[in-house]
């Protein structure tokens, strides 16, 4: 295993790629493109590096996880989207690896619909940061680098 305490992994779930596009009116207008550039500034103001990526596949993020323990990750911000609240898999994924997962959400599933309430992902997480929008993802930024997850 390389180490690496100053990498971040940024890993997002699926239609995640439709931000700005989809339903505005609950996840705003920011893309991925837009936080992806808030992230690496904010990251770069604090020593750190950002590797940001998006999928539309479960096994994928499964995959991700795992290469952020291998290289030694400082942490990972996972926003499984959809995933959250159906994935074994990730859960599963979650607690097999030591790197810790914060996850981030753009709104606060518990004030939207009721299966949206159960997080499999939270189950794992190290903490939650939801609600905040784009905002969400430099507030787990901020709590990874300050290590208050």
């Amino acid at each position: 295993m390389s180490e690496n305490s100053n990498l971040i992994y940024v890993l997002n779930g699926p239609n995640l790629n439709l931000l700005g596009l989809r339903e505005p009116e609950i996840y705003g207008y920011d893309t991925l493109d837009d936080i992806a550039g808030m992230l690496e500034d904010r990251a770069r103001e604090l020593g750190l590096e950002i590797e940001m990526r998006q999928t539309n596949h479960e096994g994928m993020l499964v995959d991700w996880l795992q290469e952020a323990q291998a290289e030694g990750a400082k942490a990972v911000l996972l926003n499984a989207a959809a995933y959250t609240h159906t994935s074994i898999a990730l859960l599963d994924a979650i607690r097999a690896i030591k790197t810790p997962v914060v996850e981030v959400h753009l709104s606060d599933p518990s004030k939207r619909e009721e299966f949206r309430h159960i997080s499999y992902v939270g189950m794992a997480a190290a903490n939650t940061v939801q609600g905040h929008g784009a905002k969400s993802y430099l507030i787990a930024l901020e709590a990874v680098a300050n290590e208050t997850f």
